[in-house]
């Protein structure tokens, strides 16, 4: 089995984002023995913006007037989406960013979102090519928006994600919440200690030894 664990926080040592990504990717392996992680952190490395340089993986294939710069990034999309498709379970740190997520994620979505690669349109619309895949998404945010009307509507980020998997064909995509970070150290330890429950019960740990962590 094959692990890709990507985070998009900037903050550093001081993102709860990547905190949960960390948990999530160690529970995982310890259900699931033998699991090989590969890591992407987008904050260091991300794919630049889409541009007119970067759109030639939408060209067909074989095209041969493709320029020195449409060459270089298609190879960074090549490398970007054969790394997805080769993933059985993804783990994905996505701070909300101003409603949504990081640009950093968006630029890295927007590379592994090829038609013929991940998707393909028929004369039904478009269908996903990447099912049977497993997202577990560390949702991070300062507010809280689960609660409220108003909050659901202002988030753009477990909305959007799941969505774009979804649009991928992936229909397995879990989500490890922790909100009101920013509210309080009151606030934030409860937020944590609510994710740290939700990473036992999305990991794949059997349930006794979910239990057993749980009242640890």
């Amino acid at each position: 089995m094959k692990l890709l664990h990507i985070d998009s926080s900037i903050l550093g040592t001081a993102s709860v984002s990547r905190q949960l990504t960390q948990s999530i990717t160690a529970q995982w392996r310890a259900a699931h023995p033998g699991t090989v992680v590969d890591y992407l952190d987008l904050a260091t490395d991300a794919p630049s913006h889409l541009s007119a340089q970067s759109l030639g993986f939408r060209l067909p294939p074989g095209t041969q007037d493709l320029s020195d710069g449409q060459r270089r990034e298609n190879a960074v999309s090549e490398a970007l989406v054969s790394q997805f498709l080769a993933a059985d379970v993804i783990v994905v740190g996505a701070p909300l960013y101003n409603f949504s997520v990081p640009s950093q994620l968006k630029a890295w979505i927007d590379r592994i979102a090829q038609a013929g690669r991940t998707f393909k349109y028929t004369d039904k619309g478009a269908v996903g090519l990447a099912g049977g895949k497993t997202v577990i998404v560390a949702s991070t945010r300062g507010g809280v928006y689960s609660t409220s009307d108003a909050g659901n509507a202002m988030e753009h980020q477990e909305s959007y994600l799941k969505t774009v998997f979804g649009f991928l064909g992936i229909t397995d995509v879990r989500f490890v919440r922790a909100e009101g970070v920013a509210m309080g150290d009151a606030p934030r330890a409860q937020a944590l200690a609510a994710a740290d429950a939700q990473i036992l019960a999305v990991a794949g740990l059997p349930a006794n030894e979910a239990q057993a962590q749980a009242a640890a």
